[in-house]
């Protein structure tokens, strides 16, 4: 039976108090197994980040409740089995490559010679090898990214959040970004909850799609992605398969791209 590892049950939230309520998600409920990649689609302002947040307990929620490996999670919290990986790059401008990259492990107190052999493997994934000593003010976006990334799967997540941390870089680099996330989440296979607008995106990287509706964001339907793994980001997008789901759960998203802008 395959373990459940976040479980979301009539989740809230609403901002602000009195006449100045908004409410931002409403009663929202899924599951997420040992291993899947979930991406959280819908259009800007429906809530997505919201409830990535919650589930990493940087915001307490307002109604419902979130389970992560069977307990609670509470505001303010951070479970250690989790990871987070931001919209924007959060590198340190005053770090090289390498010393961005083993920050936690310092932090952690690992020893100098493992910290650096940690470090050195995480480099090569990310094809940043020759680049150890850079430090970020002479990095491409992408690459900023990739170190962002890195910093992260050093600490070994088991759950890996992810919010839009694509999404201001251009196309060809966000497709390089796709091509290296999908081999390393091949090799250590976490369970992936990522936030997205971008379909395509959402239907290169996951295994399900929850699709949310316009403010206040609900579930509108959980989609499965029927593309076989491993994944090439760039070959998958020319394949009949792929256009065909595309057109599926596009028109399912345009209708609430429509509803927000009749607001």
């Amino acid at each position: 039976m395959t373990i459940v590892r976040i479980e979301v049950r009539d989740l809230s939230k609403t901002f602000g108090s009195g006449s100045g309520q908004v409410p931002a998600v409403d009663r929202v409920s899924f599951d997420l197994r040992q291993g899947e990649f979930v991406a959280l689609l819908g259009p800007s302002g429906c809530g997505k980040s919201t409830i990535l947040n919650m589930i990493a307990g940087l915001i307490p929620h307002s109604g419902g409740s979130i389970r992560v490996d069977g307990t609670p999670v509470e505001a303010g919290k951070v479970k250690p089995q989790v990871g987070y990986v931001f919209q924007r790059d959060t590198v340190f401008a005053w770090r090289t490559v390498a010393r961005n990259i083993g920050y936690g492990l310092e932090i952690k107190g690992l020893p100098k010679a493992e910290r650096e052999a940690k470090v050195a493997r995480m480099i090569a994934q990310a094809r940043l090898k020759g680049f150890e000593d850079a430090f970020p003010l002479t990095l491409s976006g992408g690459m900023r990214q990739r170190v962002s990334l890195m910093r992260t799967l050093i600490m070994e997540p088991q759950i890996l959040l992810m919010d839009e941390p694509f999404g201001a870089l251009d196309t060809h680099t966000k497709l390089e970004m796709h091509q290296i996330l999908l081999e390393l989440w091949e090799r250590e296979r976490q369970t992936v909850v990522f936030v997205t607008h971008d379909l395509s995106e959402a239907l290169t990287l996951s295994d399900r799609i929850i699709l949310l509706s316009a403010r206040p964001g609900r579930i509108k339907q959980d989609f499965t992605v029927p593309f076989a793994r491993p994944r090439d980001a760039i070959k998958l997008r020319e394949t009949k398969e792929y256009g065909e789901v595309f057109a599926k759960v596009w028109h399912s998203l345009g209708e609430e791209f429509a509803a927000t802008k009749a607001e």
